[in-house]
């Protein structure tokens, strides 16, 4: 049997022959990248996937998804209720394991900044600071100024804190019926299959392998557009190790109860992050006696992981559940070979969340954070006023000004009250080694860009 008849045999048995409908009529470049496309889709996968989601989507009721409970208080501490000596402890702890080299970084880079109105990667985008520094380069100089903190602080010769850069994984596109649909008569149909796919791609493009052969214990992982992510923050690694957990997440207190996001909380008994939209508004406006809200852990997909439950999900991966997004998918007629663009939608795009797998966790830690010290994400066009170049760019510039007044300076606004100042990750990551500041005054437009630089103010 040929390597073609084998492969067609391998979808004829998985219900999916009719993607070689066209198989005979193609050019032999064409045969050939058809060929290629399904030899390296698992389409037991696909199947399984399909079927678990459907059936999913076939016996949860809506009671069982508002089985609500907030954070226990074993796993949930803050950042926001004043304690340093906490902070500080677990500062330290971080910092000591990073430069022990057991932390390493998973950035999930997938997505293009479309948007935003760019045909590049998100993480190139230059948000409109005086430096002109993407996203890319800002995370890169935070690791690069973490590992020179804790160099100096253990003393090690050399500190490392490998960086995984992360792009978006694909599934085929599929009709109501778990069918895979041909783009045209030689191309598959995908879409991206959510930030969820990280787990499958660590092990699949061998990065497990590589954080086991570096003898790394720890991973943080977050998304590219979040300007203020502290990369590696040692405080949360910290945190979370002095947990004992083996799965984190950072969070923000929600603004409000209607505020349009996802809430880490219990559901059904497990840790799970629940859609704004699946929140009864009643249940939403509870509050704790703190008067805090009860759910209102806000998520903003920035994670610990011990790098044994990396190596654990697989043992759970088939018991993940795709979530299923109704779509227009654009087709070629298997029947006519005609190409059809669908008014209304005629199949579903599969997506998994990095958040999935809490329900898995045996033993989970949240820290909240502020907001405005770490969460700014990129998501809107720019002169939206939302989540967009404008404020990620002015959140970074106040975020700055807040270094020099906490190291007893002071930022003047410029030409017609602007603020257009900077400091180099390279020079502080969160606000540390400004010293030299105290008692002098910049007068802005002003980059800070080396450590020399901090002695050009009076």
């Amino acid at each position: 049997m040929s390597e073609v008849e084998s492969l067609k045999a391998k979808y004829a048995a998985a219900g999916q022959e009719h993607l070689f409908t066209f198989y005979d009529d193609l050019s032999p470049e064409e045969q050939t990248s058809l060929f290629n496309q399904l030899s390296k889709l698992d389409i037991e996968r696909v199947n399984r996937i399909f079927k678990k989601s459907t059936l999913c989507l076939d016996i949860v009721s809506d009671a069982e998804q508002q089985k609500l409970e907030h954070l226990p208080d074993d796993v949930f501490d803050s950042t926001l209720d004043g304690d340093e000596s906490k902070i500080r402890d677990w500062l330290n702890l971080g910092l000591d394991l990073i430069a022990q080299n057991k932390v390493a970084v998973i950035l999930m880079a997938g997505g293009q900044g479309t948007r935003l109105g760019s045909s590049a990667p998100k993480g190139c985008y230059d948000i409109g600071l005086p430096s002109h520094k993407s996203l890319f380069q800002l995370q890169a100089e935070r690791i690069l100024r973490l590992q020179n903190i804790a160099q100096e602080k253990s003393g090690k010769t050399e500190v490392i804190i490998p960086w995984y850069v992360m792009t978006s994984g694909t599934l085929p596109a599929l009709t109501n019926d778990g069918k895979v649909f041909l783009e045209n008569k030689s191309t598959l149909a995908i879409a991206p299959d959510g930030n969820g796919g990280i787990y499958a791609a660590l092990r699949n493009e061998k990065i497990l392998d590589s954080l086991k052969s570096r003898k790394i214990s720890y991973a943080h992982a977050y998304c590219v557009d979040n300007c203020l992510v502290r990369v590696a923050d040692p405080v949360f690694i910290g945190y979370c190790v002095s947990k004992n957990a083996d799965c984190g997440a950072k969070v923000v207190r929600k603004a409000s109860p209607d505020e349009p996001v996802g809430v880490i909380a219990l559901r059904n008994g497990k840790f799970n992050v629940v859609e704004y939209s699946e929140i009864d508004p009643s249940i939403a406006a509870k509050t704790k006696p703190n008067g805090q809200l009860a759910l209102g852990a806000g998520n903003i997909a920035n994670h610990f992981y011990t790098v044994d439950f990396l190596d654990r999900v697989e043992s759970f991966e088939n018991e993940l559940e795709y979530h299923i997004a109704k779509k227009k998918i654009k087709h070629t007629d298997i029947t006519s070979g005609e190409f059809i663009s669908p008014l209304k939608p005629n199949g579903m795009k599969l997506e998994l969340f990095v958040f999935d797998v809490f329900p898995f966790t045996e033993r989970m830690a949240v820290l909240e954070v502020d907001r405005k010290d770490e969460f700014s994400p990129l998501k809107n066009a720019p002169g939206t006023g939302v989540d967009d170049p404008d404020t990620s760019m002015k959140d970074i510039i106040n975020q700055h000004v807040k270094f020099v007044e906490k190291a007893g300076g002071k930022v003047l606004p410029g030409d017609n009250d602007q603020l257009i100042f900077e400091i180099s990750p390279l020079v502080s990551y969160a606000g540390e080694g400004l010293e030299g500041l105290n008692g002098k005054t910049i007068k802005t437009p002003a980059v800070i860009e080396t450590l020399a630089d901090l002695n050009k103010f009076v």
